[in-house]
Order: structure tokens, then C-alpha cells, then sequence
């Protein structure tokens, strides 16, 4: 198993990239893929065009709700294993798990301990999962994301978005997470890169392994919901996930 997590600040298009790695993946190596959208604002289903059936986050309201009420005499391990089974989403090139936001009070450790125990039961049965995670670096502070063999923080070109992917990297250091190789990606690029940004990525220690260009089909498809399956094959971000890949060891 070859676990790939995705990083970074809000609005860089994080989910766009793990949508077009778990499409990479699928046409040129393997479809035993476990798609993981650990971000509360679940939307990694749309961009891969499937339904999602339950949450992590439902699956947690529903276990506060019926603790003391669990059918079948289940216990509560089984009642869990259970449900986690059926909010899988089976598709024909990966399967799907989602945490999704609790709609209860209260904070989200329980739901976030639910998913890490989830990856490493499920993780086992695929040769790839990719976890596309939410914004920020909370994820990586409630230690949701470890045994990451590879690890792309998603940044702009621009100073701040550098400064925050250099946050990010800083803070696994000091949590000491399990990530066997880091790197910046810089996605929608437009032009070369300016000598500032050159020298904040310098400055942060960050490792660029490639920069992924602005690309409107990609615009389009947002604007018109369409899934990740239908940009072609030749459009520039896709070309460029694919050099990407090819220069991941894998």
C-alpha cells in the first residue's frame, strides 16, 4: 500500500489535484484506489462523480443517538464496522470513504480518531490511497494523516501561499509525523515564476517538484459541476499531473 496525501491552503485546488492523481492512478497503474476526503466540506465525491451514501461524521451522530440502542445486539465495534461498510462507495477505478461534518455540537476529535482507525484497517486492502485533506493544517495537529509515504502541499505562487505550505512542513517536523517524502506543488501557474516567490520556496526549505499551469477546461468543469473524467487527456493540468507522477517514486 502507497498512501498520498494532499495538502495546503484553502482555495489552492487541492481537490482538483487528488481528483486527477486517483484519474492518473486508475489509467496508468492500478484500481485498487481508496479515495479519502478528509475535509468536513466534503466535495471530492462531485469531482469524481459519484453519490455518497454516509459520512464518517453522520456515521458518529448516529452512533451518539443509538448507543444504548444498538440493533441487532451489535456491539458497538460491530455496529461501527458495519456502517463504515456501507458508506463505502464502490466504483468501477476506486472506492470512496468520506468524513463529512458531524451536525452535533461538540468537536470533531472522536470523528477524526474514527478515520485514522478506518484507514488502517481499509488501507490494507488497496494499493493506493489517496487522502485529500482539508485546508489548513488542524489535520495534520489532530495527527489524522500519519504513515504518509508521500506528501504534496498544494500552494499558489504567491508569497503567503509559500509561507503557509512552509508552515505545514515545519509543523510535521515538530509532530513528528511518519511522512516519507514531502513536496511543494505550485498549481495554477500562470507565468514563469518571479524571483520573490523563487526565493521565499528557498527560504522555507521546500522541495519543488513540479508547478501545474492555470488551465481552462478545468474552469469550465467547475463552473459546470462536470466530474474529473471528462477533461481530455491532453489538457495542460493533466499533462502536467501526469509528468508528475512519472517523477514520484511510486
Amino acid at each position: 500500500m502507497k498512501t498520498i496525501a494532499i495538502s495546503g491552503k484553502g482555495g489552492t485546488g487541492k481537490s482538483t489535484l487528488a481528483a486527477l492523481i486517483i484519474r492518473w492512478l486508475s489509467e496508468h497503474l492500478s484500481q485498487s484506489i481508496l479515495a479519502v476526503d478528509a475535509d468536513s466540506n466534503v466535495n471530492l465525491n462531485d469531482l469524481l462523480g459519484v453519490q455518497l451514501k454516509e459520512t464518517v461524521g453522520s456515521i458518529r451522530e448516529e452512533m451518539k443517538a443509538k448507543v444504548n440502542n444498538l440493533p441487532g445486539g451489535m456491539t458497538k465495534q460491530q455496529f461501527l464496522e458495519y456502517k463504515i461498510q456501507c458508506s463505502l462507495v464502490e466504483a468501477k477505478s476506486f472506492d470512496l470513504i468520506a468524513m463529512g461534518r458531524p451536525e452535533g455540537s461538540g468537536c470533531y476529535c472522536y470523528a477524526n480518531n474514527l478515520l485514522r482507525d478506518i484507514l488502517k484497517s481499509l488501507g490494507e486492502n488497496y494499493d493506493f490511497v489517496v487522502i485529500d485533506n482539508e485546508a489548513g493544517m488542524e489535520h495534520m495537529s489532530r495527527r489524522t494523516a500519519q504513515n504518509i509515504d508521500i506528501l504534496l502541499i498544494v500552494s499558489g505562487p504567491s508569497i503567503r501561499g509559500i509561507q503557509t505550505a512552509g508552515k505545514i512542513s515545519r509543523l510535521l517536523k515538530e509532530l513528528e509525523t511518519r511522512v516519507k517524502e514531502k513536496n511543494l506543488i505550485l498549481n495554477r501557474v500562470r507565468n514563469s515564476l518571479s524571483r520573490p516567490v523563487k526565493k521565499m520556496i528557498e527560504e522555507e526549505g521546500l522541495k519543488l517538484i513540479h508547478s501545474i499551469p492555470e488551465d481552462e477546461k478545468l474552469l469550465e468543469m467547475d463552473q459546470d459541476g462536470s466530474p474529473i473524467w471528462k477533461i481530455g487527456p491532453r489538457s495542460p493540468a493533466y499533462l502536467a499531473v501526469d509528468k508528475l507522477m512519472k517523477n514520484i517514486e511510486l
